[in-house]
């Protein structure tokens, strides 16, 4: 076995490619794309060594072409789950006993197939089962899954370097960090290919097993990103991919004495009903399971009267449009002083009758479909309902078309109750609610903004003021995780903005972070003395001569 201290390559994140007209990238995408739309996958399940296919065969379609088939997926039950388990366990000796850089590589060659050869083929697969635009794909699926699998292998190392400041006389104390004791189950979202990779990798770096469940909406992507972890050496039944009926895959897993953690990205009302279960079943547990969680958000920006009115719009349209608002940190409630509401809402107004919306494979499309039939519903009846009502104003958009696609027009609405439903409740669609205060109602609005909505995820104050700057980042502190000044409350950037909120956000364990690995291991305290005492007597027992 090798003996040393090793470095590894400093992490830096990965340069976006920006896929101009005649560019490189731009050709290669186009190409991947083509290539895809081309043929028909056939998607098994990665169980130990296996691909599994069940004949239940699931369909994948493009969100914005709801009439092609990209291809098909082999749903699974109960039996899948138990044997992914049973991979997972049987995987769990060798892999955590290799030695930590032997992990690293894998994961670090990981990250440069990502930004190599896979590059085009994962940014053309989330395009066309998640329909983000080339720009949205880029910075997710390419650059920041790159970005995660990098700086967790330097966060690994950093925390395995973490050691006992003192050790006393004639003693050696030292610190291991032990994988958890069982399985890890992933649980990831559609929205962000990054996010689907990250959450299985960063248990399984830390010598951890795992089994994966996606949305049945990011299979497409999920399928490229086990196929890099396969190539990369990730060992047979390390980490399991398997699709299945959600609540049926909760039961066999939240069951098992082996289960040791969830790292789950999704809906809060789901993670707070596993929460529920893995409580109840606390008593089968070896363990007591690792529960972290991001879940939803109802993130805001928060106008000063001294903003400047396109730097709010600007934050406005990128924050609440970018991918059709389907990120857990989209801009989705606004509060914009009277003084400079006109001029906010002439901007956006001006530039929104600019946008083009339609397929993702056409680059000029800054707006692409929502994810499913599913939510083009919910979104189309909230926009009907604000039209509806009296007391709401609609600013822009309101359309939606589903004949092609699933095509919801970005809708900005203007209220007159700050606590109307969509200021409130989470869309995750291209719907912004605006509230608009009296100048002199800053401090007042602070405080509404605090207790609106039960999430705490991202949130935003512009102004040219720092004095209002320093009073809202107090006191909207415990409002938002992650809270930004002049700018839009999206796009947090892996080792610069860790990302993660709290109250019903989640558990702000911070993914891209130190903190987030620290989660997946179980420290051990080693103390070694040289020379052992041989007599029970202390001094103080002596006799007083």
């Amino acid at each position: 076995m090798l003996k040393g201290f090793f470095n590894v390559p400093p992490a830096v994140n990965e340069p976006v490619l920006n896929y101009g007209p005649r560019s490189v990238e731009r050709a290669a995408l186009k190409a991947a794309l083509e290539a895809a739309r081309s043929q028909q996958v056939d998607i098994p399940m990665y169980i130990g060594a296996d691909e599994v296919r069940t004949g239940n065969l699931k369909e994948l379609r493009p969100p914005h072409d709801h009439k092609h088939l990209l291809g098909t997926f082999h749903f699974g039950d109960k039996s899948h789950v138990n044997a992914a388990i049973d991979a997972a366990l049987a995987a769990k000796a060798d892999w955590e006993n290799l030695p930590w850089e032997q992990r690293a590589a894998i994961f670090l060659k990981a990250a440069d197939l990502v930004a190599g050869p896979y590059r085009a083929t994962i940014n053309a697969a989330t395009m066309l089962g998640q329909s983000k635009n080339a720009y949205q794909a880029e910075i997710d699926a390419a650059c920041e899954f790159v970005d995660f699998l990098r700086f967790n292998v330097q966060y690994m190392t950093e925390i395995y370097q973490q050691q006992p400041p003192v050790s006393g006389k004639g003693i050696w104390n030292r610190v291991e960090q032990r994988p958890l004791e069982g399985f890890v189950f992933a649980l990831t979202p559609f929205n962000f290919t990054a996010i689907a990779g990250n959450l299985p990798a960063s248990a399984a770096m830390m010598g951890n097993v795992v089994v994966w469940k996606p949305a049945d909406t990011q299979v497409y992507a999920a399928n490229v990103i086990m196929q890099i972890f396969k190539e990369a050496g990730v060992p047979p039944g390390v980490i399991n991919l398997i699709y299945a009926d959600g609540p049926e895959v909760g039961e066999v897993v939240f069951n098992h004495p082996d289960f040791a953690g969830i790292h789950f990205t999704g809906s809060t009302g789901v993670f707070q009903n596993i929460w529920q279960t893995i409580g109840t079943n606390i008593h089968k547990y070896k363990t007591y399971p690792r529960i972290v969680g991001e879940t939803g958000g109802k993130d805001f920006v928060l106008a000063h009267p001294s903003a400047n009115a396109d730097v709010v719009a600007v934050a406005l349209l990128r924050g609440a449009f970018e991918y059709q608002g389907q990120k857990c940190s989209a801009a989705s409630r606004a509060y914009i002083p009277a003084s400079l509401w006109p001029a906010v809402k002439e901007h956006m107004v001006r530039e929104m009758a600019t946008f083009k919306m339609g397929p993702t494979e056409d680059f000029e499309n800054f707006i692409n479909a929502v994810i499913s039939e599913v939510s083009f519903d919910k979104l189309a009846k909230y926009i009907d309902d604000a039209k509806a009502d009296d007391s709401v104003e609609l600013i822009a958009g309101g359309n939606y078309d589903k004949s092609q696609g699933w095509f919801i027009e970005p809708t900005v609405i203007k209220v007159d109750d700050p606590f109307y439903v969509t200021m409130c409740t989470e869309l995750f669609g291209p719907v912004l609610s605006v509230y608009v205060y009296e100048d002199d109602q800053f401090e007042q609005i602070m405080d509404t903004i605090d207790k609106t909505s039960i999430y705490a995820l991202t949130g935003s104050i512009i102004s040219q003021d720092r004095y209002a700057i320093a009073q809202a980042t107090q006191r909207l502190r415990n409002a938002a995780g992650n809270f930004y000044v002049n700018d839009k409350p999206t796009g947090a950037v892996v080792g610069q903005q860790p990302f993660g909120g709290a109250r019903g956000s989640g558990t702000n364990d911070k993914a891209g972070s130190m903190i987030n690995l620290l989660r997946w291991v179980s420290p051990r305290t080693i103390k070694e003395t040289f020379d052992p005492p041989k007599d029970y007597r202390y001094p103080f027992l002596q006799k007083e001569l």
